[in-house]
């Protein structure tokens, strides 16, 4: 007898989403309960790069891979909204699953769902509450475009109750980022990718930079690596540098004496040197919570985070968009505060994910009773319960 399975489509653009995706893509292949589909828009798509990441996580090499590439927000935009709903035209999907807050995000949601097709957003409910960000729509239109709202924070779910969207659609499962961080940190250790460079752990800092606001700014890219030079003088200072990147302190005219200037890395080989960092100099989300699940001092070049909770609870300074403030780093680094983990970034975010995805598809209610919210707050959504073993 041939048995049906929902289709589940999962849409990816960028390489951070490969991280957030892997252990819903994971925990939904052990339930068994629907087939899945793994698409790849093309956005960013470095074959070299991302067939190592692809090999490094549970993820199998997408089943479908568009063509995007580059342009303007709204050519990206506009050509990944064609070519999806081409592919959901032919395939009739029951679900599409979009993680994060790239251009495929948001393109994905609305293909999705002017065809009437639900819309699942991992990562929902994150907020910068800066309307110059790009991201910042993405975030919020993919949100209100979608059936089922997965949280990985308090304050992601305070963000979607003040905007109206009702708590029965919204699932608080933790961040699956860490789930991808906590099944491969060990093996990333082990790695000691600081001795590549020369280094010793816990005695250098590791740098990633990459947001236009920053790099496409002439003058702030080239004072951050002065400021990153300054830094490099008493602590050793390794950068590896995005192409984009590299191409805009070309453009600017800066150049490193102190400063490793380094190629891409590997997603185990940068984990690896996460975990051996004294800090982080960071513009990217994700490596905000990260280093919070390690414990490693951050430190953000920009005005503002969508991830506070790296703040309230972590290890994320946020400097300003204000390359200056990069002489506070080497003080801070010998004077770090207590933190804690958020709640629910346990390793099993995945898990909830997947639960709370199969009951929406098979037709049952998501059980997620209220309980009383934080402090001046009404009731908030409860996590999704994994069952134990």
């Amino acid at each position: 007898m041939v048995v049906w399975r929902q289709l589940v489509l999962h849409v990816v653009g960028a390489r951070p989403n490969y991280m957030k995706i892997a252990p819903v893509y994971d925990e939904l292949e052990k339930l068994g309960t629907v087939e899945q589909r793994l698409i790849h828009t093309g956005q960013h798509y470095d074959r070299e790069v991302n067939d190592v990441f692809f090999s490094e996580l549970p993820l199998p090499k997408p089943h479908e891979q568009l063509t995007v590439g580059s342009g303007s927000h709204a050519e990206q935009t506009a050509r990944a909204m064609v070519e999806l709903e081409r592919l959901f035209m032919r395939l009739r999907p029951d679900l599409v699953v979009v993680p994060g807050d790239v251009n495929s995000t948001l393109a994905a949601a609305l293909a999705a769902a002017k065809l009437n097709i639900r819309v699942c957003h991992l990562e929902a409910g994150l907020r910068s509450f800066d309307p110059t960000m790009p991201e910042e729509h993405n975030r919020r239109l993919t949100d209100h475009l979608s059936t089922l709202l997965l949280t990985h924070s308090e304050d992601a779910n305070d963000n979607l109750r003040a905007e109206g969207i009702p708590s029965e659609k919204v699932a608080f499962v933790g961040n699956t980022m860490i789930d991808t961080l906590l099944a491969n940190v060990e093996k990333a250790r082990k790695l000691q990718a600081w001795r590549d460079f020369g280094l010793d752990s816990r005695n250098y800092v590791l740098v990633t930079l990459h947001r236009p606001a920053l790099v496409d700014d002439p003058r702030l890219i080239a004072e951050t690596l002065r400021g990153l030079e300054e830094i490099a003088r008493e602590t050793p200072v390794v950068f590896p540098v995005h192409p984009r990147t590299r191409e805009r302190l070309r453009a600017a005219g800066a150049t490193a004496e102190r400063v490793m200037l380094v190629e891409p890395l590997s997603y185990s080989r940068f984990l690896s040197l996460q975990t051996g960092a004294a800090g982080v100099v960071t513009d990217s989300g994700g490596i905000q919570e990260e280093t919070t699940a390690l414990g490693i001092p951050c430190f953000t070049l920009r005005d503002n985070t969508e991830r506070p909770v790296t703040v309230t609870h972590g290890t994320n300074v946020v400097l300003g968009l204000d390359p200056q403030r990069l002489a506070e780093v080497p003080l801070r680094l010998h004077h770090s505060r207590p933190t804690a983990i958020p709640p629910l970034w346990d390793g099993r975010a995945g898990r909830r994910s997947a639960i709370a995805i199969d009951t929406l598809v098979r037709g049952g209610q998501l059980a997620i009773p209220e309980i009383p919210a934080r402090v001046g707050r009404r009731a908030a959504p409860v996590p999704v319960a994994v069952p134990a073993g």
